[in-house]
């Protein structure tokens, strides 16, 4: 399964996705896609060196989904092999284990420190310097979760299956 995501004025970053290392997780994200949820929302949190973060209802990482999903990592009594390397996609989540629902995130730069802890689903293929140029963007900073001055825009998800 693959998955292009579109982002205004930056390009498509385009991932291979594991429905069989992480079922629950790839199914709701797909679905949650083909209905077009994500279209129009933003990259709300920028990390450079770590994460972007985006599927916030109201673009605001605070606001949970109305939804939760099973969570597919270690710590959570799941094996999940994906590692949280350079352009993996993977699921957000509060502090509660089965927390995650809409919002997710792409990896910037290794961050094996959260292999076991989120579910990781997928990997970029292509589109590396679409996540460089995203992470790059000035963001008010760590007390507003990192917010980007200038929030880009997610045209499209589409799930090629």
């Amino acid at each position: 399964m693959r998955c292009v995501i579109t982002t205004e004025g930056f390009g498509d970053m385009v991932f291979d996705l594991f429905p069989d290392l992480a079922p629950v997780t790839v199914r709701n994200f797909a679905d949650t896609a083909k209905s077009g949820f994500y279209d129009g929302l933003a990259w709300c949190r920028i990390v450079k060196g770590y994460v972007i973060q985006s599927g916030s209802p109201d673009n605001d990482i605070m606001t949970d989904s109305d939804w939760h999903i099973k969570g597919e990592f270690a710590e959570n009594g799941i094996e999940n092999p994906v590692p949280h390397i350079r352009g993996a996609i993977s699921m957000a989540r509060d502090d509660g284990f089965d927390t995650a629902g809409t919002q997710f995130f792409v990896v910037h730069q290794d961050a094996g420190k959260l292999d076991g802890r989120y579910a990781a689903f997928g990997q970029m293929v292509s589109g590396f310097e679409v996540l460089d140029a995203i992470a790059a963007l000035p963001t008010s900073g760590p007390e507003t979760w990192n917010k980007p001055v200038r929030m880009p825009v997610i045209g499209r998800i589409l799930i090629e299956e």
